[in-house]
């Protein structure tokens, strides 16, 4: 396979197996080795690069990034940051600042915060979320992020030129992508490869063939209907925290802990469905909300409810050649929805459980009730004998009490590195609680309380 991309500034053409990770090719191939790596599974940020598309520009972990998706983008590494003697401000500022120690995680956080800086964004603490300082450097490295804000973006990297594309077999329309799926079941369809990746990495397996969907421009985007988004299967993570914000801000500050920066930039909705965990993050609120998969395989396309999509553990409703077209949100379904994500970490994190509530209450009884989990079973699911144990009945503490019993039926929960089973069903019961205490006006997040008491003093 040929692709062609620019590598800080210059055209450059590469022949190499698919599954090769930029971080190897920059390090044994270019001698590019300011690009560390560290856990080689996208999680510590040491490989951070910046690349940058038609979309603009994103930091990713080059470690689970393999070069086909790079075919016609720029990509900026620590050492193409400087121009001459003058270091990029961010450089510049972690000096001043005494933000690196050991140096090892430091070119990662730089690109981190270098990307951030073109981009204009300034929440540090969420930028550098997916950057994992060993050191435990932070105060300083913040401080170097604030005083390169007001700094002026370098001209070299207001605009990084794309090249020209070399002819590469890839699918760029779904039509193309459906025809060569049809001739290549077997294959596996690597989307952002922030779970790809891994089995590559990890995992040291050899993928015999593989279809890179990142030049399926149809599957990209979101559509907006009177009732309902639409959202192309290929729509990253990072996407979402908008288009969900006016709607549903719990489901927006779900996606904002969704891993970190560099992997919702590469992540896609429709991957973070199609592969079936049951620890995914956006199953839970999306089948509460209501939502619906369409799938195609050659020229036939049918629509399931999401939460039908999930047949057992490793198992999904999808056959031979069938590949995820879009999903639908009813925009109906957003208005009481509420999702708890409960992880070890806050940020950066895979969920111990994920809970979402969709509870409709009419004149002070339950008119409907949609209630979905992760983690809590094989596959993601809804808690439909909880959801029988309130319907009809009065809104009420003592209602939510009688129905807590409930979730023992409904899910047997697994105890992991995680969690505990006890602990899971418990977690999922107190979210009920917390649902029912947010609807009667109560403040029930510690960040909340934190944030009130700020704007108090």
């Amino acid at each position: 396979m040929e692709i062609t991309f620019r590598l800080n500034g210059d055209l450059v053409t590469v022949r190499d197996t698919p599954t090769r990770t930029l971080l190897d090719y920059l390090r044994e191939n270019r001698g590019l080795t300011g690009t560390k790596e560290g856990c080689n599974e996208g999680d510590c940020g040491a490989c951070t690069v910046m690349v940058e598309d038609e979309s603009g520009k994103k930091p990713l972990n080059a470690c689970i990034l393999f070069l086909p998706q790079l075919h016609g983008k720029s990509v900026t590494t620590v050492e193409g940051l400087s121009k001459g003697d003058t270091l990029h401000p961010v450089q510049s500022a972690m000096i001043e600042e005494h933000g690196s120690q050991c140096g090892f995680c430091t070119p990662g956080i730089v690109m981190s915060l270098a990307t951030a800086h073109a981009r204009g964004e300034t929440d540090h603490e969420d930028i550098l979320a997916g950057n994992l300082c060993r050191c435990t450097g932070y105060a300083p490295i913040l401080r170097a992020a604030k005083k390169a804000e007001a700094a002026p973006i370098p001209e070299e990297l207001e605009h990084i030129p794309f090249p020209a594309p070399a002819i590469v077999e890839r699918p760029e329309s779904s039509d193309e992508l459906a025809g060569l799926y049809a001739l290549r079941p077997d294959a596996t369809l690597i989307a952002g490869a922030t779970d790809v990746g891994l089995w590559v990495t990890k995992q040291m397996r050899d993928l015999d063939e593989v279809i890179f969907l990142n030049g399926v421009e149809d599957l990209k985007g979101i559509t907006e209907t009177e009732e309902a988004f639409e959202i192309g299967a290929m729509t990253p993570i990072a996407d979402l925290i908008a288009l969900f914000k006016p709607h549903c801000a719990s489901l927006s500050e779900m996606y904002r802990r969704f891993a970190s920066t560099q992997v919702r930039a590469a992540a896609t909705l429709g991957g973070n469905i199609a592969n079936g965990s049951p620890i995914g993050d956006s199953p839970p609120p999306l089948i509460a909300a209501g939502a619906s998969l369409t799938l195609r395989k050659g020229e036939d396309h049918r629509t399931i409810a999401l939460e039908d999509f999930f047949i057992a553990y490793g198992k999904q409703d999808r056959g031979t050649s069938e590949f995820v077209e879009r999903i639908t949100v009813p925009k109906s379904g957003l208005k009481d929805l509420k999702v708890y994500k409960l992880s070890k970490r806050f940020d950066q994190d895979i969920s111990a459980v994920c809970g979402a509530f969709n509870i409709t209450v009419t004149d002070g009884k339950i008119a409907a009730a949609r209630i979905a989990f992760g983690g809590m079973a094989g596959t993601p699911a809804r808690a439909k004998e909880v959801e029988a144990a309130l319907i009809g009945q009065p809104w009420t503490m003592d209602t939510i009490e009688a129905a807590l019993p409930a979730f023992a039926t409904a899910y047997t929960p697994m105890s992991d590195m995680r969690a505990s089973a006890a602990y899971r069903l418990t977690s999922a019961q107190n979210m009920l609680k917390r649902y029912f205490a947010e609807s009667q006006g109560l403040t029930t997040s510690v960040l909340s309380v934190t944030e009130t008491a700020k704007e108090g003093a």
